[in-house]
């Protein structure tokens, strides 16, 4: 497993992605070419969800995706900055997705790429809070929707990453 990142528990049994390093750094402007050039050595790659075993793809579509979606042009400040952050441990966050919810396609756009609807599971990460020494003080945690279309050709496909809400402050072991 990769250093910079594990998963611990929460005080109620959920699963969450601890990120230790924040690679998208500023909370002004994130650099959303930058992101959507890292996550282009995602695609076609495939990852389980542990709850479902449903196998979810990473398509060609997705880092454009994350890049231009009305969900990140309307994020600001910390929540932009979890976002972009949230895609080192977008392996993770896949595997420990809990909450399918299933819905129905409504817009003819996506008629072939998500013929059969669109899948929702509820993922969580931390980000670490550096103070003034430069040294972690604390983690933010976040919960953030994992979008995922079910296409054409019956596989599953992570479409963005979604309603990110910042849920607590923690001190997690560094």
């Amino acid at each position: 497993m990769d250093k910079r990142m594990e998963i611990m528990q929460d005080e109620e049994g959920n699963n969450i992605v601890i990120i230790h390093d924040i690679q998208f750094k500023g909370r002004q402007h994130i650099e959303w070419d930058e992101v959507e050039t890292y996550l282009k050595e995602y695609v076609g790659c495939c990852y389980e969800i542990l709850e479902t075993s449903d196998v979810v793809y990473i398509g060609p579509d997705f880092p454009k995706e994350i890049k231009g979606s009305c969900d990140t042009k309307a994020l600001k400040g910390t929540n932009a900055k979890a976002k972009a952050n949230a895609t080192q441990g977008l392996p993770l966050l896949l595997e420990n997705a809990t909450n399918q919810r299933w819905n129905q396609n409504h817009k003819e756009k996506h008629g072939t790429d998500a013929k059969f609807g669109w899948y929702r599971y509820t993922s969580r990460f931390a980000l670490p809070v550096y103070d003034n020494m430069g040294k972690v003080s604390r983690y933010n945690t976040f919960r953030i929707e994992m979008l995922i279309r079910h296409a054409s050709d019956e596989k599953m496909y992570l479409y963005d990453m979604v309603n990110i809400k910042k849920e607590k402050e923690t001190k997690y072991p560094t």
